[in-house]
């Protein structure tokens, strides 16, 4: 009998340094993006305050924005977890093996 060479292979470290900057730049976007998320919550939620608030109209609108802001903030925090444990992943040297099959994902699909 042979034996199957079912060698897991990885990428490059060249590789990885090429996905490691991809990946800091997305990080650097999605957290400035959070930041301004988090911005436009504290102003509104300042602002709430106001005798322009006291219409019911009025308030369910404000009400309704600071609902979508802070679905966009919850799902933005959510982008940058998974960014930085991308990150922890090439410099364990175990980014873009699937961890499932244990074979590499296309390199094409983890740059986009």
């Amino acid at each position: 009998m042979s034996e199957s060479s079912n060698i897991t292979t990885r990428y490059s470290d060249e590789d990885l340094k090429e996905f490691k900057t991809l990946i800091e730049e997305k990080l650097e976007k999605a957290s400035t993006q959070y930041v301004s998320l988090k911005e436009q919550l504290k102003d509104i939620t300042e602002n709430n305050n106001d005798d322009f608030a006291k219409d019911i109209t009025d308030f369910s609108s404000i009400q309704t924005e600071v609902e979508m802001l802070n679905n966009m903030a919850n799902h933005q925090r959510k982008y940058i977890q998974d960014l930085e444990n991308a990150l922890i992943r090439i410099n364990n040297k175990s980014y873009g093996i699937c961890v499932v099959t244990g074979e590499l994902i296309d390199k094409k699909r983890l740059i986009a």
